[in-house]
């Protein structure tokens, strides 16, 4: 049977994007970013809240993290509970002691079952990313509309009660969307997103109400993916966050300033043996010159204000 011709036929065949989320740009070609005080790298933390519910549906799968065992899976459940009872103020501390400030990304569940939690992130200064309403309920093609929208408003203004805050910036559970998650989360007053792990830098990323900043959040410079997924050591997890920061250390003399952004579980980092591997990494970068540490709508807005001069 041959193959009919029109298989070979692409409407949108050409140099560039087959989507208009975005145009296509190569990171060498863009215009250098400055960012504030001549600093070279902006040093973007992120710890994420998650609640993982005990009677796990896992649709349309399962997410990092999520319980293993049959009903009722109290030995991975406690573990999670770890992360949010002790874990994150082992972070907190590890950073409070070195002048730095984060961005949490937090469940809507989290805020609802844990307001003090949030109002000690708020202490720190830091900032409050929606990310969910829970580790139960992705985001994916084929969901509802309305059930989708649902999830978006609720979770956002779960958050911006609890923390007082605007809650700028969306990152979805386990980084899973349908084609309307953009858009709904820009329709809901959200202006960054972190899904999307294409880039080193933040770039525009287009929505039905007007354009939001993707933001570079990478999956593998993340505790989960080292530590559990790839069964790495704590000193391999130390030495990838400072090989990444050395390298857009590096480049960032010749190319403008870069993103090092760090993507942390309390349930794992927070834990006493591995705490110091963090300490360590974030050691190394502190003792260079030219390191902002900021939260992620801080970047968006440097970023932005260089764009449109």
């Amino acid at each position: 049977m041959s193959m009919p011709k029109a298989y070979l036929e692409y409407p949108k065949r050409g140099y560039g994007m087959d989507h208009d989320r975005y145009a296509w740009s190569q990171l060498h070609t863009r215009k250098k970013v400055a960012w504030p005080d001549g600093a070279r790298v902006a040093l973007w933390i992120v710890p994420a809240l998650e609640w993982f519910p005990l009677d796990m549906k896992g649709k349309p799968f399962k997410p990092p993290g999520a319980m293993v065992t049959s009903y009722p899976d109290l030995r991975h459940y406690t573990l999670r509970d770890y992360g949010n009872r002790v874990g994150i103020f082992r972070i907190m501390n590890a950073l409070a002691a070195r002048g730095l400030t984060a961005s949490v990304a937090v469940n809507a569940a989290v805020a609802v079952r844990y307001p003090a939690l949030i109002q000690a992130c708020v202490a720190q200064g830091w900032e409050i990313m929606g990310n969910g309403m829970d580790m139960d309920h992705l985001h994916y093609e084929g969901m509802g509309a309305d059930e989708e929208k649902r999830l978006v408003d609720e979770s956002l203004s779960v958050l911006r009660k609890a923390s007082g805050q605007k809650v700028r910036g969306w990152l979805s559970p386990a980084k899973s969307e349908s084609f309307a998650t953009p858009d709904l989360v820009a329709a809901a007053g959200c202006d960054y997103l972190c899904d999307w792990v294409n880039d080193d830098m933040p770039y525009a990323f287009g929505s039905a109400t007007g354009t939001l900043t993707a933001m570079p959040h990478p999956c593998d410079i993340d505790d989960y993916q080292i530590l559990i997924n790839n069964h790495h050591t704590e000193d391999d997890f130390r030495d990838a966050l400072v090989d990444q920061f050395d390298v857009l250390y590096r480049e960032s003399a010749e190319g403008g300033g870069r993103v090092m952004a760090i993507s942390l579980h309390p349930w794992i980092t927070g834990q006493p043996y591995r705490i110091g591997a963090l300490e360590a990494a974030l050691d190394h970068i502190v003792s260079r010159r030219g390191v902002w540490s900021a939260t992620g709508a801080e970047i968006v807005d440097a970023w932005r204000a260089q764009q449109d001069a």
